[in-house]
């Protein structure tokens, strides 16, 4: 008896034939089908991640800048408070100062303030003698009766409004034309 080396056992070992060949093929599809199925899967997940971490991150940007925005409205506020003081100074100064340097200068410092408050999307309201009465905008505090003025007219500012970019965040203090005391429209409400 010749002794086979271990290479021959292991030819003979091996079914090469069709329908084990065709068992195996099978088998190896069969496992190829469900790698790519979990690579598809993967993939997929992978891109729902990629889109929520985009989305996680415009969303906490989105934030950041309405926190600032917000912090930075409520000094813009504490800051139009000092401008109404300095309208009021500039407003009221006595004749005898007119043309004075050191009034000048005040003025001057107005403007200054005027134009950082400009620079950071800050504006004034119109509310204009004339300019029709918007809740959005103004805020009516008198109504005054018998004027020029067609009713629900603007008569007079009393504190200037502003707008910071889109949004309102102080309306105008105004006082608002109203009928004529003769007129109906003005009787109680039943």
């Amino acid at each position: 008896m010749t002794r086979k080396t271990r290479a021959e056992e292991r030819i003979e070992e091996l079914d090469v034939s069709p329908a084990a060949l065709a068992a195996q093929l099978e088998e190896a599809m069969a496992a190829r089908d469900e790698a790519v199925a979990k690579a598809d899967e993967y993939l997929v997940a992978l891109q729902r991640e990629r889109a929520e971490f985009v989305n996680f991150k415009r969303r906490t940007a989105e934030e950041r800048e309405r926190d600032m925005g917000l912090a930075g409205e409520d000094l813009i506020r504490k800051v139009l408070n000092l401008a109404d003081d300095f309208d009021r100074a500039i407003e009221n100064r006595p004749e005898a100062l007119e043309g004075d340097s050191w009034v000048e200068g005040i003025a001057a410092i107005d403007r200054k303030l005027r134009q950082l408050l400009e620079s950071e999307g800050v504006v004034a309201l119109d509310a204009a003698p004339g300019t029709p009465f918007d809740p959005r905008h103004h805020e009516a505090v008198v109504s005054v009766p018998g004027t020029d003025r067609a009713e629900g007219e603007i008569v007079g500012e009393i504190r200037r409004g502003y707008r910071l970019r889109d949004r309102v965040i102080r309306p105008a203090l105004v006082a608002v034309a109203s009928a004529a005391d003769g007129d109906a429209s003005t009787g109680p409400i039943n």
